[in-house]
């Protein structure tokens, strides 16, 4: 009997444990390992945070739906991986045996490389996980108490923007509600090198469009910031020229500042002798294999994605929803072939859809591949952006709680504009 084991169970991990059992003989053994035994939606993430969603509306018990499934499950989280004996050890000490390790894991949020950032040891705002949202919520309504400056953005590093567009206009429609907008100066951060540009080099007209929607909604800008220290309540940051040297240094303070960080690799995979890169993501070939070890496979923010171009502030290239689901389906489809005895043969499309809900209405994105230059590059506004992502939302809880494999990323792109998360064979 051969065993497949999954390591993370958001979403991408369980995307493949949800595929791998559909499409595997019943004799394949199917086990995943995470960190606590809930599903957490993250793109809902931002709602928490002011306030439309709790927690518990986005998030699911996952031991009973892999239990239906007949998908093993440990919540204890991988302290080693032995590649030399296909082993893993785990946080309750348990070893687990693998033919197969498929790694989903996420990223380890880097706060600590800015002094003062993050919500555990700092003094910022963080949407990353929902724990840190629902502190985020606690942030917002202390800011509702007592109004006054506020700062969202990046850290140097960054490479997920998308949740920081959202939650910064998002914000700002909430603070036009309660009629107190008007006590809130909004300032918007960022390593980007211009606004709308997200780690993607832009896409479409997103700088314009994202540049009209500040505009219209009163929030500044600053591009190229090097973000260097917080305090309680200011925020110290470098604004870096094109070459590099230092245009100025500047302090800006805050009632509530919330930054996304740079991402890095898990501990337990990072220390993997010639798994990774020296930030700890997994260096895969185009079949999603890791290059040192053909037996494993990795998907999602986990994974080794060179920047699309130099900047000025270093940000990195970000893993949507629809690339991560193009990426579990080629591992599922190329574990298929290895088992079968055939040559690995998918490839994923690795394409971006972002859709960001800015409170009453939206902005979206897609780009065909994720690097330019591209097959389709497009840009759309309005209030049909906001219920596509309650869409979203509801699709892919209803795929989690039904242990489904159905793209519902890929669904709602070929819907838009024909995308596939697969690239054609032959």
């Amino acid at each position: 009997m051969s065993k497949v084991i999954v390591v993370g169970a958001g979403l991408g991990g369980v995307s493949v444990a949800f595929e791998l059992r559909e499409k595997l003989s019943a004799t394949v053994d199917i086990e995943v390992i995470h960190e606590g035994n809930e599903f957490n939606f993250v793109p809902s993430n931002p709602w928490v945070a002011l306030g439309s969603r709790t927690r518990e509306q986005v998030v699911l018990p996952i031991t009973p739906i892999f239990d239906k499934h007949h998908i093993g499950f440990n919540s204890s989280g991988v302290k080693r991986i032995d590649t030399v004996h296909k082993q893993l050890t785990l946080g309750d000490g348990s070893q687990k045996d693998y033919d197969f390790l498929v790694i989903c894991s996420g990223p380890k949020l880097a706060f600590e490389q800015v002094p003062g950032a993050g919500p555990e040891h700092g003094y910022t705002q963080s949407i990353c996980t929902v724990d840190h949202a629902v502190k985020a919520h606690q942030a917002f309504q202390r800011l509702i108490e007592d109004p006054g400056p506020v700062l969202v953005g990046a850290l140097p590093g960054a490479s997920c923007f998308g949740p920081a567009y959202e939650y910064v206009l998002s914000l700002e429609y909430e603070l036009r509600k309660r009629k107190i907008r008007d006590r809130v100066p909004i300032t918007f951060v960022t390593p980007e090198p211009y606004i709308g540009h997200m780690g993607l080099g832009g896409v479409g007209d997103s700088k314009g469009l994202m540049e009209h929607q500040f505009r219209e909604h009163g929030i500044k800008w600053i591009c190229n910031a090097k973000v260097t220290e917080f305090t309680q309540d200011k925020a110290s940051f470098e604004v870096i020229n094109d070459d590099g040297s230092i245009k100025s240094q500047q302090q800006l303070p805050y009632h509530l500042a919330m930054f996304l960080p740079a991402f890095k690799g898990s501990p337990a995979i990072a220390e993997v002798p010639d798994l990774c890169n020296p930030k700890g993501f997994v260096k895969i070939d185009k079949y999603q294999r890791a290059l040192a070890y053909p037996e494993i496979y990795a998907a999602g923010v986990c994974v080794a994605i060179a920047p699309i171009e130099e900047t000025p502030v270093p940000v990195g290239a970000p893993k949507t929803g629809l690339m991560i689901e193009s990426m579990t389906s080629a591992i599922v489809a190329n574990i298929q072939s290895t088992l079968a005895e055939q040559p690995a043969t998918t490839e994923p499309t690795l394409s971006a859809l972002c859709l960001a809900d800015m409170g009453n209405t939206g902005m979206a994105f897609l780009a065909v591949p994720q690097n330019p230059p591209r097959n389709q590059n497009w840009t759309g506004s309005g209030r049909w952006v906001h219920w596509a992502k309650i869409g979203f939302e509801k699709y892919f809880f209803h795929k989690v709680k039904h242990g489904t494999s159905e793209p519902v990323y890929e669904r709602v792109g070929m819907r838009m504009l024909g995308v596939s998360r697969l690239k054609p064979k032959g």
